[in-house]
């Protein structure tokens, strides 16, 4: 497979050095600082908090050209504009790996509808510096695997080429009908957390005050009653019936827990997921009333 992963952050850089240790022709778009660090270094990567820094010469590129099999989408979402913009000349499909919650709509009405697939991509990680530093898949993330779907839920060759692909990587990849409600359902329950998060300086800060949890969780399940269509994941559905008490108990431990804290929920970019955490819930107060 001929691959463009566009984006060259902590998703996109694991991405790449997966799909280019599997033997597979990937280009990693980087620009400016980025862009010069991985020309010099390579993809630099380390486990959790280990000093041992692995370098994975990953080929760059600073704009897309040619054609693509695949071109995997991996940015901010209030940067996905600017993205389609520079996709438009360009063959191949594209899956967008991204916090996403307005549908395939406006991708393909600039694309072409006929491009486009939509995905998640659960694992985390953060920026230190140049190196990426990640975290072994939890138990929790094995039971979800990484979903991929064509946006009207049909199973067609491509999909199963994709998802085969990723699979013989090591990327638990699943052909998932209902992508669409996943990214809705994730959107419910990250835009709540990251902005409790991003409110009281950090995750441990907010597991510190259970009456900004208690709100968030209130703020959660609005989101998931709002929804056109049940959460994906059906486990989600828990936000909803579970004791609030229970909870808040719950995401109080998960906040201080190593997972939360390599999750990237430390922003180093405060500004730029502001903005995509502004653009999620403008897409989230598009939804159509639930009547």
């Amino acid at each position: 497979m001929k691959l463009l992963v566009y984006g060259a952050g902590v998703l996109g850089s694991l991405l790449a050095v997966r799909m280019h240790e599997a033997g597979h022709d990937v280009s990693l778009l980087a620009r400016g600082e980025r862009l010069a660090s991985l020309r010099k270094h390579g993809v630099q990567l380390a486990e959790g908090d280990s000093t041992t820094v692995r370098r994975v010469p990953v080929p760059v590129v600073e704009h897309p050209a040619g054609g693509y099999d695949l071109t995997a989408v991996l940015v901010r979402t209030h940067q996905v504009d600017a993205v389609l913009e520079s996709l438009v000349g360009l063959e191949g499909d594209v899956l967008f790996l991204l916090h996403w919650a307005a549908g395939a709509e406006p991708l393909g009405a600039v694309i072409g509808h006929e491009r486009v697939l939509l995905g998640g991509y659960p694992n985390g990680g953060t920026m230190d510096g140049d190196v990426v530093r990640y975290r072994a898949p939890s138990p929790m993330a094995r039971r979800y695997p990484m979903p991929i779907g064509e946006p009207d839920g049909r199973t067609t060759p491509r999909l199963e080429r994709i998802v085969r692909a990723f699979r013989d990587t090591g990327v638990n990849a699943k052909a998932e009908p209902r992508v669409d409600a996943w990214l809705r359902t994730h959107a419910a329950f990250a835009v709540p957390l990251e902005q409790a998060v991003h409110a009281a300086g950090g995750p441990e800060a907010l597991a510190d005050d259970p009456d900004a949890v208690r709100d968030m969780v209130r703020l959660m399940r609005r989101n998931l009653a709002t929804m056109p269509n049940p959460p994906v994941p059906r486990g989600f559905g828990a936000l909803r019936t579970l004791p609030e008490g229970l909870l808040v108990v719950v995401l109080r431990r998960f906040l201080r827990s190593s997972t939360a804290a390599q999750s990237g929920l430390n922003t180093t970019s405060p500004a730029a997921s502001v903005a995509e955490l502004e653009r999620m819930a403008e897409q989230m107060r598009a939804y159509p009333e639930v009547r």
